[in-house]
């Protein structure tokens, strides 16, 4: 096809390129041919070709949404954008970034469009001026409100037809709408922000994480079975592989069948309300055919127990919970909470939650998960002690197909991944593969994983299952509404949740780095939060209110005048003038949040710990002179160096556990057969180092 018009091509084209392919500048995907993909002239691009992910929605540039005037420089404008040379200090975009603009594109020309309705013979975006700009701020604060993510977005579409103006000719922008008054903002400075993503309070987070694991643990087993028989039915292409019986033997089951139900008072097996012959068939092993011929009898017999509303798998329960089985039956139909194809996707969105919360994965990591992804570690008898995951990693990587990448993960994740594997069909390559449980499921299975949104749906559907299971049940452990209202489940929630729990340990931000595959401390102090998502500050606030806490009984127990140690005096000094000011009228403080008044205005910077009480003091502390200026005035646990620091202190407590060093150092010594002589010299340098601690502290005769 060759377009209309001439004039709407790229200039810098060669002329045999007249109609060229729109993704020839990108990367397709495996087995694809640039052949297949969209051409200049389509009115509809399809980028699913160059979208590389295999959780990606497939994403279209429809041009027909755009107003026929600005088509062509949208066409332009988007060939550019998808495989056009690059300007000066620019870098080739996202396809979803480019898909995003292209949204904003249409947004932004119907309204241009309708801001020039008298003059049809505008045709090219170069001829905008500053009004035309500032009118269009305007409009966005009203229906966008101009400083929100999307707001942001709609203006930085607009400032790319300057930045791409050596490529778009005519419809370039002539001027840069950063001059304009009121068009920057704090938001679109460039300047990287800081990750505001929430997290998953307590109180919804343990009941989520316990509920996976039942399921994990508990519940697999049994959907399991029931995926298996359902595979196994479908395979074998046929729906009544029962032998056939003689006539008055078939009769003789039914008729005890029927009996069985009716003297239990039990319903009989149903679809839709109605008796499921088939079902009562494959309970009996009969032919569907010859069961069929008691139809009137089945009736009579159900108009006295009733029918189920779907037939079950007639799969043993296994699973327990409080020491009952945990469902009474897995049922065919899959409208019904206990059949097949729900229990399946609960199952998966339970293995997500396990592995996207322990494994601190992205959601584009996790859906690239594929079999045999999970590697074992055992030691000489076959126990376990370690597991590997492999996966694909797109962010901050060259590689836009993604590339390889290992995560050390728990048993846990080991044993989501294992269930996965089990539960998707053999020819399913990727674990978050569509079930095919369930109505309109195809035999061939697509090799791709569920996108974002859809996993989000799935979790969402998960934990409305377990709380419509409590009420049912009458269990008082479902999962709560966070002030008021159910909060909505994201797959990016679980990521930034570890990272939460992460930060709070000492040493925390390290082991968070690597797990998180940061390249530097840094971004994960900035993934764990600071002061946009206010998660730096809850953590500093909470440990400060229990240290101070621990401060209080400190002083209360005169425990602070028992101290060793060079900066003993210190700590004295300052738990004395703690203590008078954490008292009101004669009454230690109890108030939280009075005492996290006091401990953010006069907080003595005293840290209590396993072997030693920092007496926090920037000019003698060595752990932040090892930071070389770190600009932070607090302890580095990671770089602590508590025998030769002066502002170390002693409590009982303290000495106690240096002594059961000392005692555990003896031993190794004394151990037979004796250690390699380069570890014996050093485990006796460190006895000594920390016997003249002691005596230098006045504490070498202390007990432990």
């Amino acid at each position: 096809m060759t377009p209309t018009a001439t004039a709407v091509l790229p200039s810098a084209l060669p002329e045999h390129a007249a109609d060229p392919f729109v993704l020839h500048g990108r990367q397709l995907g495996s087995g694809l041919r640039l052949e297949d993909t969209s051409r200049y002239s389509d009115p509809v691009w399809r980028m699913d070709s160059a979208q590389l992910m295999a959780h990606d929605r497939a994403l279209i540039l429809n041009f027909p949404r755009v107003p026929e005037r600005f088509r062509p420089a949208g066409k332009r404008l988007f060939y550019e954008l998808l495989s056009g040379p690059l300007p000066d200090g620019e870098d080739r975009l996202e396809i979803v970034t480019i898909r995003t603009y292209f949204g904003e594109f249409v947004r932004f020309t119907k309204w241009l469009d309708k801001r020039w309705s008298h003059h049809p013979d505008l045709l090219h975006l170069g001829l905008i001026t500053g009004p035309d700009l500032q009118a269009y701020l305007r409009h966005l604060i009203v229906v966008l409100s101009a400083g929100s993510t999307r707001g942001v977005t709609a203006r930085s579409f607009v400032r790319l037809l300057w930045r791409w103006r050596t490529a778009l000719g005519p419809d370039a922008l002539a001027f840069d709408p950063l001059h304009l008054d009121d068009w920057s903002s704090p938001h679109s400075s460039g300047s990287r922000s800081e990750n505001a993503t929430s997290r998953l309070p307590e109180s919804v987070l343990g009941p989520l994480v316990v509920w996976s694991l039942r399921f994990i643990n508990d519940f697999a087993p049994d959907i399991l079975e029931g995926s298996r028989q359902w595979h196994e039915r479908r395979r074998s292409g046929r729906s009544d592989t029962m032998p056939r019986r003689p006539p008055a033997e078939v009769a003789a089951l039914v008729e005890g069948f029927l009996a069985e139900h009716i003297e239990a008072n039990r319903p009989l097996p149903g679809f839709l309300g109605h008796p499921n012959v088939t079902q009562i068939a494959r309970k009996i092993r009969a032919k569907s055919r010859q069961v069929s011929l008691h139809t009137s009898q089945i009736e009579e017999a159900a108009a006295h127990v009733g029918t189920t509303y779907s037939a079950g798998m007639d799969i043993p329960i296994r699973g327990r919970l409080d020491g009952q089985p945990w469902i009474t039956d897995i049922e065919c139909h899959h409208t019904t909470p206990q059949s097949l194809a729900v229990l399946s996707r609960q199952l998966m969105a339970a293995a997500y939650v396990i592995i996207a919360f322990l494994s601190g994965m992205r959601d584009s990591e996790v859906k690239h998960l594929r079999r045999d992804c999970l590697h074992v570690k055992c030691d000489a008898d076959g126990n376990p002690y370690r597991w590997k995951v492999t996966s694909l990693a797109f962010k901050g990587e060259d590689e836009s197909a993604g590339v390889m990448a290992t995560w050390v993960v728990g048993k846990p994740v080991a044993q989501a991944i294992k269930i996965l594997e089990q539960l998707q069909p053999p020819e399913a390559d990727y674990l978050f593969n569509g079930l095919p449980h369930g109505p309109g499921s195809k035999k061939t299975v697509v090799r791709s994983a569920l996108c974002t949104s859809s996993t989000n749906q799935q979790l969402n559907d998960y934990m409305k299952w377990i709380n419509n299971y409590c009420t049912a049940t009458e269990r008082p452990d479902s999962i709560p509404k966070v002030n008021g209202s159910v909060l909505a489940l994201k797959t990016s929630l679980f990521r930034r949740t570890l990272a939460w729990f992460i930060a709070r340990h000492p040493g925390g931000v390290v082991a968070g780095a690597l797990q998180y595959r940061h390249h530097s401390i840094q971004m994960f102090e900035g993934y764990a939060g600071t002061s946009s998502s206010g998660f730096r500050a809850e953590v500093e606030s909470e440990q400060a209110l229990a240290r101070g806490q621990g401060l209080i009984g400190m002083v209360e127990g005169h425990e602070h005048r028992d101290l060793a140690g060079p900066a003993a005096d210190e700590a004295e000094r300052r738990l004395d003038e703690f203590g008078e000011r954490s008292q009101f009228q004669g009454t230690v403080v109890l108030d939280e949040r009075r005492l996290e008044r006091i401990m953010k205005r006069r907080d003595p910077a005293v840290y209590p710990g396993d072997y030693i009480t920092c007496i926090h003091d920037s000019t003698n502390a060595l752990c932040e002179k090892a930071k070389r200026g770190r600009a932070e005035d607090m302890p580095e646990h990671g770089g602590c160096q508590p025998l030769a620091c002066r502002n170390v202190a002693l409590t009982p407590a303290n000495t106690a556990a240096w002594h059961r060093e000392l005692d555990r150092i003896e031993c190794r010594l004394d151990a037979r057969p004796p250690l390699p002589p380069l570890l014996a010299d050093r485990l006796r340098k460190r006895q000594e180092k920390i016997t003249e601690f002691l005596r230098d502290s006045g504490r070498l005769e202390a007990s432990a």
